[in-house]
């Protein structure tokens, strides 16, 4: 996961159905962030694959359940996406590099609501993730990640993250790893709704081939909210260059929300 738990503000408070034409204006203004956000990662995709090797497939951003690996020690990914709510669109971009054994994270999301008025948002989040039992074929292994958001803003419930959090990622292959279970369960710390809770999430990753997989998972929070999200991902360059899309919905709560997504995620070699 990557990121995690939050009880927060939920800008997303009512769903609202479109009409064909506000569903093409979405669209395109999502289209155009998604663009944008890519220029500003672009030279950091650009050396990602002049120096790209073998490396492990990982779960990804902007599924929300996250897998017991880490990016391969002295290796670095970027994970990016768009996410288009009722009334809100979303660009993250998530950076993170194994140094020592320990996968730190460090980036941020913006968020920009439909409505001129309101004033935008940034979330700044940083964890650290590390595994004390690597995950194997058709074996199961384990870790723990800690993380802090500064300026909790942005659809924390949906996007599970909150001021602090904490999580131990569960996961177990199957059939040579064609389909991996994935569960989560941690707690998360919110200040600015003076909440705590417990968090949890269940997924899963079906490989159709080895390019091209489903993705699924519902997760939440105690006392709060629950979500789920389903897509497809694949390999442009195997190990190194991915793509996914997903479709996500609030599950529980008096004010239902639907969201969509693109990202992309890059991951170099190791560099010693």
């Amino acid at each position: 996961m990557r990121e995690l738990v939050g009880p927060c503000k939920n800008v997303d408070a009512v769903r609202v159905v479109p009409h064909r034409t506000e569903t093409h204006l979405r669209v395109h203004t999502t289209t155009t962030l998604l663009i944008s956000t890519m220029h500003r990662l672009a030279p950091l995709l650009a050396g990602a694959l002049l120096s790209a090797s073998s490396s492990v497939a990982l779960a990804a951003r902007p599924f929300v359940v996250d897998d017991a690996r880490v990016v391969d020690q002295g290796a670095c990914q970027v994970e990016s996406w768009v996410k288009s709510n009722p009334e809100s669109k979303e660009a993250w971009a998530l950076p993170a590099c194994n140094p020592f054994g320990i996968e730190l994270t460090a980036g941020m999301g913006f968020q920009r609501s439909d409505e001129p008025s309101s004033p935008a948002q940034r979330d700044y989040q940083f964890q650290g993730k590390t595994i004390f039992r690597p995950l194997e074929t058709n074996d199961w292994g384990w870790g723990l990640a800690v993380g802090v958001v500064r300026h909790a803003d942005i659809n924390l419930r949906q996007n599970l993250l909150a001021n602090r959090y904490f999580y131990v990622p569960i996961s177990k292959s199957y059939w040579d790893d064609k389909f991996v279970l994935l569960t989560n369960i941690g707690g998360v710390d919110n200040r600015d709704e003076k909440r705590r809770g417990l968090l949890y999430g269940v997924g899963g990753e079906f490989y159709l081939t080895p390019r091209f997989m489903l993705l699924g998972e519902v997760y939440g929070a105690t006392g709060f909210d629950r979500f789920s999200q389903a897509g497809v991902r694949y390999w442009i360059i195997p190990d190194h260059l991915q793509v996914d899309t997903t479709y996500g919905f609030q599950l529980t709560g008096a004010n239902r929300t639907e969201w969509i997504t693109l990202g992309f995620r890059f991951i170099t070699k190791r560099f010693y």
